[in-house]
């Protein structure tokens, strides 16, 4: 897995490349912490990202809930179909704000 991210003003774009599973989802999680510190918009972008796990899923979900109660925004882009899949499966299309 690999992390890139872009601050443009407000917004901190954070891509997310490779897989996310449990042999990296504490990097995952540290990088998204520290990147929702530096502006109130953030946006995931998943256009790299092949397979994330269950471990992945529950990261995502923390950082929805860590942005709200700031009152910041998240919103997660270009999910590929096979990520798609595991958010529509496991019902965290009904949790993350998703752009489609």
């Amino acid at each position: 897995m690999n992390i890139a991210e872009h601050l443009d003003n407000d917004t901190i774009t954070v891509d997310i490349i490779g897989e996310v599973d449990g042999t990296n989802v504490g990097e995952l999680e540290g990088a998204l912490k520290a990147s929702i510190s530096k502006a109130p918009n953030v946006i995931i972008d998943l256009k790299e990202l092949n397979y994330v796990s269950s471990a992945g899923l529950r990261v995502f979900l923390l950082i929805r809930k860590l942005t709200a109660s700031a009152g910041h925004n998240m919103v997660i882009k270009n999910v590929t179909p096979d990520v798609m899949e595991i958010f529509t499966v496991t019902g965290f299309v009904k949790l993350l704000n998703i752009e489609t």
